[in-house]
Parts: structure tokens; sequence; C-alpha cells
């Protein structure tokens, strides 16, 4: 009985029931040319959905990514371009350590001044977007200037098939990506000493100190590795769009956030998980989908994603009132 009281099962339920509902009211959604789409998706959205988990679980709430994002994804390529280099591993580990550094900032306030993280990371998202726009450029990076190896990378299947009337999809190879770094994350979370101090950072700061917990490191961990997933999913969204736009991401923190809320973790801190999360994601992604599938004007998706945060937020509110009744 306590298995069904789990999160993680309560949402992969309420997600079936849906996936069924919306399949009954539209065909079309069953279909694995949507469902492939439908897991590309998620990918970008889930990547920063696993940065925000780690600052939600801490306690706190991040909404720079999606700058640091941008700035990491728009200068790698500019600097690939420059230097006329055409592999993928190095730029990657650019972007993610460009995204590292803008995240050690956000840990350097919230540590050293004890500032309230919701307000260093607008601060800090919008100095990095700020300076994107206003000294690097504004100017598109379309396909045809895109490195050909990031293309390669970003279009490379692991299932191709084809449609009756001839034409072509396939499932992305970037899905492995998404979910090795997941398994990794969740790996970090529940069997290493750092993950547990998330945790306990989240759930009591003070107390977590007390016990012999490093908080300097784990803040500057937390806010690293959030900023870093952030930076390797600003280049790997370019790869699989074929360009590279310094004005994208404007407006994804709330889907992103809605995401991890929806997921089962606690806007108050110590709750969460990396499968709650990636569910969390897969609902929310299926939602907007599903909107487009039935032809209802997109401007309503940001209605539901707002119903959707407060909804779950309310949840999330009542579960842990509940719990330390």
């Amino acid at each position: 009985m306590a298995w069904f009281q789990k999160s993680e099962v309560v949402i992969a339920g309420i997600l079936v029931l849906a996936m069924i509902l919306i399949g009954l009211v539209n065909p079309a959604f069953w279909s694995l040319d949507n469902m492939f789409s439908l897991l590309r998706s998620n990918i970008i959205i889930g990547i920063m959905a696993l940065g925000v988990l780690l600052v939600m679980i801490s306690g706190g709430i991040d909404v720079s990514f999606p700058a640091f994002a941008v700035a990491a994804m728009y200068l790698t390529i500019k600097g690939m371009l420059y230097f006329n280099y055409d592999g993928v591993v190095l730029p990657f580990v650019a972007a993610a350590t460009m995204g590292a550094l803008f995240g050690c900032l956000n840990a350097f306030f919230v540590y050293k001044f004890r500032m309230i993280p919701l307000i260093v990371t607008l601060g800090t998202g919008s100095m990095v977007r700020g300076f994107l726009l206003g000294v690097v450029g504004t100017s598109m990076i379309n396909i045809n200037k895109m490195p050909d190896a990031l293309i390669d990378f970003g279009k490379s299947d692991i299932i191709n098939m084809v449609k009756p009337d001839g034409t072509t999809f396939g499932l992305t190879a970037m899905i492995l990506v998404y979910v090795g770094l997941a398994i990794a994350l969740h790996f970090v979370l529940r069997y290493t000493m750092i993950g547990r101090g998330v945790y306990a950072l989240g759930g009591d700061p003070e107390a977590a100190s007390r016990v012999g917990f490093n908080i300097r490191k784990i803040t500057f961990f937390i806010y690293c590795v959030a900023g870093a997933l952030a930076g390797f999913a600003g280049l790997l969204h370019s790869g699989m769009i074929w360009l590279a736009n310094p004005r994208d991401f404007v407006g994804l923190e709330l889907d992103v956030i809605a995401a991890v809320v929806l997921g089962g973790a606690s806007i108050f801190g110590g709750r969460g998980s990396v499968l709650g999360t990636m569910l969390g994601v897969f609902m929310l992604v299926m939602v907007k989908n599903s909107l487009i599938i039935m032809k209802i004007d997109t401007t309503w998706q940001r209605v539901v994603v707002g119903v959707i945060i407060v909804i779950a937020t309310a949840i999330t509110a009542w579960r842990d009132r509940r719990a330390n009744a």
C-alpha cells in the first residue's frame, strides 16, 4: 500500500489516464510519428528540469537557466565558427563549462550574502542575457552557417521509419543523452553524500550544517551543475533545430518549473526525484502537444501552464502541511 502512496506512482497513474483520454478524443495522438515527436520535445526541457530539480530540492528557485543556456549556446557556436572547428565533444564541454561558471556566480551570491535564490537568479539571468544581446550581437546563425558536425549530431536517429506517403520519421538519438544524464543525476542524489546533502540543505540548512554537511560545497555543486546542464541543453537544442538564435528560451522558465513541481518536487525544498521530474516533463509536454493536435490556439498554452503551476503548487503545499501536522 505504501508503494501506491509514492508521488511517482501517482503521477505515472495520472499520466497514463491522461494519455488514454487524449487518445480517445484524438486517435492521432497514438501515432508513432506523434509519439516520437513527443519524446523529442521532452529532451531540452527535461535536461534543464534536472538542473532546476537540484535547486528546488535545496529550497531555492532558479529562473536564470534560460539565459545561461542561450548564452552558452550562442557563444560556443560563435567560437566554433571563428576557429572553424567542426567537432562536437569540445563544444559541448565548453558550453557546459560556461554554464557551470555562470552557475558559480549564482552560488557565490546565494552562499556568501545569504540572498534569496529567486532574486539572485533573476538578476544574473538578466545580466547574462543583456550582455549577450547588447555586446555579442543579435544576429541569428542559420543552417547555412551552422557547423556541420553539430547538425549531424543533432539529427542522428536510433529508429527510422517510412510513412505510406514516402516521407521518413524517426526517434532521435538525443533521447539517450537525456536518459543518461537523468540516470547519472539519480545516482548522485540517491547514493552519494553530496546528494544527501542537497536534500538536507532543503530540509533544514541549520540542521544540515550542524550534522557536518559542507553548505558551501553543496551550494556551489547545486548551482554549477544546474548551470552546466543548462549550457549543455542550449547547445544540444541548437544542434537539433539547426540554428542558433540569441533570443531563444524566453519564458521557458515557467514551463520547466511547472514540470518539476508537477513531478512532485516541493517548493519548500527537501523533496523531489529524477523520475518524478521526468514524468512531470512528459505530462507538461504532452498537454501542450495535445492542444496543438486538437488545433487549440497556442496562446492558451500559457494559460494551461499557469493553471498547472497553481494546482501543482497547491497540492504540494497541502501535502507538506499534512506531513508536518
